[in-house]
């Protein structure tokens, strides 16, 4: 049996053929897509059909190299970049370019839902969550103000991966995780809110697909597809999520006590929960997962992002940037780096901008400026365990994954300012993975048995012990430094918020 794995993100669709019996990743292929160039600053889409297309593109590629073992494929998953608004018409054609996770326009509709609903605390009662920019109930509502003609056509409101779902089946459905990230349902009941979709539209309801377990499939593949890609069965099209759930399943957190910590260009840090985990002050997402259970996360908007940019600035590739930091003492020699070049969600500070701070004529170097760089981000994300942690989340072991990952000096970097063990995988795939393993798991749940996510996990989706790092004698010296980079924020872009 073989299971594929869709991941769909901001810059490409990666997908992953994963061999049931062996355990291993037996085929792939991948695909880019690009953000719409010239828009105004703020304001971050993407063309729909450019995803079908990669995919299209990605899928022919693993199916190329299965052969004729392509014919053995039972289910497939998809994992989609969060957030973002797919509006659809009457006949399901895309209206304009999907607003995606990382566009930060919609503050001003935030501040208004935010208001009209009664405040901050309000909202976090009746969804779980705060009204961020990042969500999409506040993408719908600027949709309306700015483009009432687009809005008109309105019928169908989607997500990400739930519009790959609609094209791999004609099937229109959300499923608790994604969905728990559209600021539009109640995390802790796993309904709709009313009230949050009467102050955007009293009809939004009739706009959105069918609710249901994340555990149920959408559907089978659809016959055209099916005859494309020359397969004699129609695989089963299960669930899927977005590709923080399905980074979950891939990392093997599906139980409590472990976190995951994704290094990519942002950074997301997140734990499994059995009980809905909401946080009064809206900093930690109470997302649920999709295995019907529940993933606080804390969201960074800058991590990669930053060392990519120190990499460019000095000509290093990332050997030699890892090698400037190496050659630095920790705390860089008092310089601090703020990491918010594209504003900030956790702590949620969309205004603010990256600040380098204590510079001096010893730590203006390219080794100080990388080191605070590098230890600067990972206090970002620091923040937000934090938080996890007094929300009452007891973390025993990290798993990280994205490029950052892949760095034996960073991992260690983050187990001392965590001051948790820090393990990478075995398996690299992240999202794909955890679509391919969630595949499988419903598959077998539909036709076969009903074992739990765990049994397909703990196969699939196993630390590298040999990665392992455990918090040093740094680790106080950080925790310090934490407490400076929370302060330095507050004051710069808090006390003097106008």
């Amino acid at each position: 049996m073989i299971y594929l794995g869709i991941d769909s993100g901001t810059q490409s669709v990666k997908v992953i053929a994963l061999e049931f019996k062996s355990g291993k990743i037996i085929a792939s292929g991948s695909a880019p897509h690009s953000m719409i160039p010239g828009l105004p600053s703020g304001h971050l889409e993407q063309d729909p059909d450019g995803w079908t297309e990669a995919a299209e593109t990605a899928v022919q590629a693993c199916l190329a190299e299965l052969g004729d073992q392509k014919q053995d494929i039972k289910a497939i998953a998809v994992s989609g970049q969060q957030h973002g608004f797919v509006p659809l018409d009457e006949a399901n054609n895309v209206i304009r370019p999907a607003k995606l996770w990382c566009d930060t326009s919609t503050t001003a509709q935030c501040a208004q839902l935010t208001e009209e609903l009664g405040g901050a605390d309000t909202v976090i009662d009746l969804i779980g969550n705060a009204m961020l920019p990042g969500y999409t109930a506040p993408k719908i509502l600027w949709l309306k103000e700015n483009e009432p003609k687009n809005y008109r056509k309105l019928r169908w409101v989607l997500l990400p991966h739930d519009y790959l779902n609609y094209w791999l089946t004609g099937e229109k459905r959300m499923e608790y995780g994604d969905a728990s990230g559209t600021a539009l349902l109640d995390v802790k009941s796993r309904k709709w809110s009313e009230a949050v979709m009467d102050e955007i539209d009293p009809e939004l309801e009739n706009k959105l697909p069918t609710l249901s377990s994340s555990k149920q499939p959408v559907g089978i593949l659809r016959e055209s597809l099916r005859e494309a890609w020359g397969l004699k069965q129609n695989p089963m099209i299960t669930s899927g999520g977005g590709d923080n759930m399905m980074g979950a399943i891939g990392t093997g957190n599906v139980e409590p006590g472990i976190v995951t910590a994704s290094l990519g260009t942002s950074g997301t840090l997140y734990a499994c929960n059995d009980a809905p985990v909401i946080d009064p002050r809206g900093e930690v997402a109470a997302f649920c997962d999709s295995t019907d259970r529940w993933l606080p996360l804390a969201c960074t908007m800058n991590v990669t992002v930053a060392t990519e940019q120190v990499c460019s600035l000095f000509g290093w590739s990332h050997d030699e940037m890892e090698q400037a930091v190496a050659q630095t003492p920790p705390g860089a020699e008092g310089l601090l780096f703020l990491p918010y070049l594209n504003g900030e969600r956790t702590p949620n500070l969309p205004k603010a901008r990256g600040v380098f701070h204590g510079l001096t004529t010893a730590n203006m170097t390219p080794g100080g400026l990388a080191r605070a760089t590098m230890e600067g981000v990972t206090l970002g994300l620091a923040y937000g365990l934090q938080r996890l942690e007094q929300l009452g989340i007891t973390p025993t072991e990290i798993r990280i994954t994205g490029g950052g990952g892949k760095s034996k000096l960073w991992r260690q970097i983050c187990a001392d300012i965590f001051g948790v063990p820090v393990v990478a995988l075995k398996n690299s795939e992240g999202a794909a993975l955890g679509a391919a393993i969630q595949a499988a798991w419903i598959h077998h749940r539909c036709e076969l048995d009903a074992e739990p996510i765990t049994s397909f996990t703990k196969r699939f989706a196993a630390p590298d012990n040999k990665t392992r790092c455990e918090p040093g004698k740094h680790s106080e010296f950080y925790q310090e430094l934490l407490t400076k980079q929370t302060r330095l924020a507050k004051t710069l872009f808090v006390a003097n918020a106008s």
